[in-house]
Parts: structure tokens; C-alpha cells; sequence
């Protein structure tokens, strides 16, 4: 019962907060779905985990106890509109994580997360996000989902452009980090990759750490479609900041103002978590939470 009342509150807002979307805007964020996984990615963990599906329009990972599975794109990036449509593990999923994010290399690493917190059957599925920049992390923010991702594939998205950062499910915006380096904050510049990935993280993503994954549920499944890139690749002589990439142009430079009103909504009505309030851990705030992420 608590979870069809979770899922009938969530839902009272979710129309409204799509709807400050036109399609115009629907149709530009858009992509190409018929590119296959091996034009733009490889498998770089787990292979006997990793399933390639329909002509490599879709790739499924498996996790067990033996092992989960990753994947890469081959290229490292500067700027770009980054999506990937996910559908998540649907048993009972309590301690898996399926994560989507941007990482550069090395022990000082720029990092940006889409992390989903499995649950038990029946129960929310977290989705938590995170900022690496210069190797420090420790930037979450976590939110309740107004549908059930298991259910079917959506888009999870990030924009990141010299501008800013931001973080898309669907055609919603969910966080913003502005380029604030001139006032003193910090901005992932660093080349990334895009991973995916399906890992066991008992230890921490389920109620603390508190509960287990439940190995009898095994395999535990997430699949992946949308391997299409628009992306400047690093070190190949573009400059990566120009305009003349789309994701740089003028009207991806800030929100507007209905996508804007559809964040606030987000902020208000679904996010569960923010170091930026957290003063117990950070009392003194870090400079991004201060000039206004």
C-alpha cells in the first residue's frame, strides 16, 4: 500500500512538470537511435556480463556473484549533450547499483553520476547524483523519481558545455552547476569518457548499508539503448568551447525560462537530499553551494 500511495503523489505533479516542455524543445534534445553499441563503446568489464541485442541497438548487463559489467565509449570528451536510455533492474534490487556517468582518468579526476540505488520489490529506487572536480567528491544530491524507472527506458542526460552542467531525466532538468570559475568555484574541465555500469554496492546504496542484496533474486539485469554521441572528442584539434557545436549555441547556454520553472519544481517537490543544506557535514559551504548552484 505505501508504495502505490508513494507512486500516486509522485504522479499528482509529474504532468505538470513535463508539460512546461514544448515538443520543439522535445524533438531538438532527440536523438539517433539507430547507432549500434560498437560504433562509439566496448565492454570493459564483466564480458560474459554484457549481452549485445537487437543488431547492437541495445546492450543488456547482467550482475550475479561472480560478477557485474561495465562499458566505455572509446573517446574521451570536452563538451557535449551525453544521453543514454536506461531501464532498470525490476526484482528486488536492494544494494545494485546501475550507474551512468562522465569520468576522466587519474587520482585528481573530474566525475558527474547518475547513480540508481536499487530497493526492495515494491519500494522507490533512489537516484542519486554526483560531482567529482579535481578528485574530490562528496557532492550529492538524491530525489525520488516520478515514475518507475523499471518499468521501461528513459533518457538520462547530461549537458555539459562551458556554461554549465546539467543533469536531464528525460526532457526535465534535475540539477544545474553553473561555470563559476571566475568567481572562485570549481567546474569539471577535465577530458571524460561516458560509463555505464552494473555493480554491487550493498555496502552503502540500500537504507545505509543496512540491507543486502539478496542473491536468489540473481541475475540481476539493466539494459542500455542509445549509442548515438554528439560530443566534441578531445585532442583532435577542435576547439571544444566553439559555438559552432550545437550544445555550445545560445539557447543551451542557460535554461529557459519554462525549463527553469520545471527545475524549481524538481527542487521542491522530489529531492530528498542536498550537501548544499547538509551543515552537520559541510559547515562551512563549499563555494559552488554559496555562489548558487
Amino acid at each position: 500500500m505505501g508504495f502505490v500511495l508513494s507512486w500516486r503523489w509522485l504522479c499528482l505533479i509529474a504532468p505538470f512538470v513535463l508539460s512546461l516542455l514544448t515538443c520543439g524543445e522535445s524533438a531538438m534534445m532527440s536523438s539517433d537511435s539507430s547507432k549500434g553499441f560498437d560504433e562509439n563503446y566496448v565492454v570493459t568489464w564483466g564480458g560474459y556480463h554484457v549481452m549485445n541485442l537487437n543488431g547492437g541497438s541495445e546492450v543488456k548487463l547482467s550482475m550475479d556473484q561472480s560478477s557485474g559489467a561495465g562499458f566505455s565509449s572509446r573517446y574521451s570528451y570536452d563538451s557535449g549533450f551525453f544521453h543514454m536510455k536506461i531501464k532498470l533492474p525490476n526484482k528486488n534490487s536492494a544494494g545494485i547499483v546501475t550507474a551512468y556517468y562522465l569520468s576522466s582518468t587519474g587520482n585528481n579526476h573530474d566525475e558527474v553520476d547518475f547513480e540508481f540505488l536499487g530497493n526492495k520489490e515494491g519500494k522507490l529506487i533512489t537516484l542519486q547524483t554526483n560531482i567529482y572536480m579535481n578528485g574530490q567528491g562528496g557532492r550529492e544530491q538524491r530525489l525520488n523519481l516520478w515514475f518507475d524507472p523499471t518499468a521501461d527506458f528513459h533518457d538520462y542526460k547530461f549537458l555539459w558545455n562551458p556554461y554549465h552542467l546539467v543533469f536531464w531525466v528525460d526532457e526535465t532538468p534535475i540539477r544545474v552547476l553553473k561555470n563559476l570559475t571566475r568567481q572562485g568555484a570549481e567546474f569539471p574541465s577535465q577530458p571524460m569518457k561516458i560509463v555505464a555500469s552494473l555493480w554491487n554496492g550493498d555496502s552503502w546504496a540500500t537504507d545505509g548499508g543496512l540491507t543486502k542484496t539478496d542473491w536468489s533474486q540473481a541475475p540481476f539485469t539493466a539494459q542500455f539503448q542509445g549509442f548515438d554521441v554528439a560530443g566534441c572528442v578531445a585532442s583532435t584539434g577542435n576547439s571544444c568551447a566553439s559555438p559552432s557545436h550545437w550544445w555550445n549555441g545560445a539557447q543551451y547556454q542557460a535554461l529557459k525560462p519554462n525549463q527553469s520553472t520545471a527545475y524549481e519544481t524538481v527542487k521542491k517537490n522530489y529531492i530528498t537530499y542536498d550537501y548544499c543544506a547538509d551543515r552537520a557535514r559541510y559547515p562551512t559551504q563549499p563555494p559552488e553551494c554559496v555562489l548558487g548552484e
